[in-house]
């Protein structure tokens, strides 16, 4: 393999299984690592560990945290750390203005935070190479979730697939081949054409009140309230919703519960169906992104 971030200084901090075939793919690039929040797990050959972000942000070039991103008080997903891990006001400050952080999803307080300190943020779950590559493990796991809560075959299936983006794409291809018969809903017509010559049925948002109660199983990608009052009531209860947008999703789950309706949220799949293709697939991505980020630091600097 290259090493391509041959004497890059990297500070991993937090995450999940991902993570742990991510690191060693990376160390074979040439990067020197600190991993924080790997206390409980097995040692990495060649990865150094440091007990907090702040004991390490001055001393790499990049900072890596989680694909999940953080939860609303700033908290990290850090499956193997013996401690809280959290990315506040005060690590925001102590970060170099030369150092990038990237992120899956960086929460709008946190993107406030740092454009106010100064510090770049990369959102690496928006960009296409990771989001397209990342959407395999996500619609087999969601496929998966769907046949376990389900008590009928994929095969024959009435699937609605909201949203045709670089995910629902995924997700409608494979239901098709599944024998499913596959509606999928969006807005542009462009991706309504495309459906089409896809042999999917295809939607506009506008008539999902009116479709909506021939669904069977509902994959949601959009990260908006979709699955509102209004649309649930129209919707078969025993439907199954598998809710892919990022947190808090797209459905209105405390009504889905009232009304009988089986609705689960299921973000960061890859990570849990899939860790090491996953992992893998980071691997591939984040070389490109981190050397790309450095050039532009010595270019300000």
């Amino acid at each position: 393999m290259v090493a391509v971030l041959n004497g890059v200084r990297l500070a991993i901090i937090g995450g999940d299984d991902r993570e742990l075939y991510l690191i060693p793919e990376l160390l074979e690039q040439g990067a020197n690592i600190v991993g924080v929040g790997f206390e409980k797990a097995s040692p990495i050959p060649g990865m150094a560990l440091a007990s907090s972000a702040l004991e390490v942000i001055n001393q790499v070039d990049a900072l890596l945290f989680p694909m999940f991103g953080t939860d609303e008080r700033g908290g990290v997903k850090a499956k193997y750390s013996d401690s809280p891990i959290v990315l506040n006001k005060e690590v925001l400050q102590a970060i170099p203005s030369r150092v990038p952080l990237f992120i899956g999803w960086a929460r709008p307080a946190l993107k406030s935070a740092a454009e106010m300190i100064g510090i770049r943020i990369i959102e690496t779950a928006n960009l296409n190479e990771v989001c397209i590559l990342n959407s395999i493990p996500s619609a087999e796991g969601a496929i998966q979730m769907a046949m376990e809560a389900t008590p009928i075959t994929i095969h024959g299936s009435k699937s609605f697939v909201l949203g045709l983006g670089r995910l629902g794409w995924t997700i409608a291809r494979m239901l098709r081949g599944m024998g499913a018969h596959v509606t999928g809903v969006a807005r542009k017509p462009a991706d309504l054409a495309r459906a089409e010559e896809m042999g999917i049925r295809a939607v506009h948002f506008s008539d999902l009140e009116d479709e909506i109660g021939r669904a069977e199983i509902i994959f949601n990608t959009v990260p908006h309230r979709i699955l509102d009052r209004v649309m649930l009531d129209y919707l078969n209860r025993d439907a199954v919703i598998i809710d892919l947008a990022s947190i808090p999703g797209g459905t209105d789950f405390e009504y889905a519960e009232m009304l009988g309706i089986r609705a689960l949220l299921a973000p960061g799949l890859p990570g849990i169906v899939a860790p090491k293709t996953a992992g893998k697939m980071l691997a591939k991505v984040y070389p490109q992104l981190i050397l790309r980020q450095l050039i532009t630091s010595k270019l300000h600097a």
